[in-house]
């Protein structure tokens, strides 16, 4: 079992280096079936998805993806966003959460194919303003809603990144995945009291870093096209991954 997690969580970095997005939500049942108990599973898949989200960073640093000024708006609102979620998740029903960002990860990705063209054109045109409000209100309800589910939802922050803030398709994958590294640490300090399976963090991290950074260098090799339609596709994926952990 522990070897099907590696490969697995393998598999998932290199997917989500490519795009920007830790993948937590398509992780955590494989993560959970082999830990000792679902909350020190659900601990580790946050502790794997901060060292994948961390090594898939210092590719995207390295490259100049990452849009600092973006990060340091967004940043302090999730985190803050993804406490208070930790701390009222008894609150509401996980099954309905899960459904519902499921639902939103399947809309974003579908208008992301549908759309991935023009944006790609607008990508080109030059720079533009970007809304940080947006980040910032973006980046605290994702944190919540993070928080309440606990996964980092770095999957919803990317479209709101592209669609709301308006940043270019390289570097939101850049930031995203940078500002998930700081919510996925802050998740697994919340989880600490209540027990992380840290052999299985231990497994899965290991795993994760030459899967994070394989696909952080990719990312660079994809015109902005390319990489939109990669996106839209993962969200696809992971909406529907969302939405069936919420049914079953």
């Amino acid at each position: 079992m522990v070897a099907a997690v590696a490969a697995w969580c393998f598999i998932v970095a290199l997917a989500g280096g490519l795009v920007g997005l830790v993948l937590g939500n398509i992780r955590l049942p494989v993560v959970v079936l082999a830990a000792s108990s679902p909350a020190a599973g659900a601990g580790a898949n946050i502790g794997i998805s901060a060292v994948s989200a961390a090594t898939a960073s210092v590719a995207h640093v390295r490259a100049g993806r990452i849009n600092w000024r973006l990060f340091a708006w967004m940043t302090p609102p999730s985190i803050a966003g993804a406490v208070l979620g930790g701390l009222v998740s008894g609150a509401l029903p996980d099954e309905a959460l899960l459904i519902g960002i499921g639902l939103l990860l399947l809309y974003f990705g579908v208008d992301l194919l549908r759309t991935s063209g023009a944006r790609a054109s607008a990508s080109t045109d030059g720079e533009r303003e970007l809304d940080l409000r947006a980040a910032a209100v973006a980046g605290g309800l994702i944190g919540l809603l993070g928080g309440l589910v606990g996964l980092i939802l770095g999957s919803l922050r990317m479209p709101a990144l592209l669609k709301y803030v308006g940043e270019v398709p390289a570097r939101a994958v850049g930031t995203n995945v940078t500002v998930g590294f700081m919510v996925g640490a802050a998740g697994v300090l919340g989880h600490a009291p209540d027990g992380v399976d840290w052999e299985l963090l231990g497994v899965g991290a290991a795993a994760s870093i030459p899967g994070a950074l394989l696909g952080s260098r990719l990312t660079g090799r994809l015109s902005a096209e390319a990489l939109l339609r990669a996106v839209g596709g993962v969200l696809v994926v992971a909406g529907l991954g969302t939405a069936a952990q919420g049914l079953v």
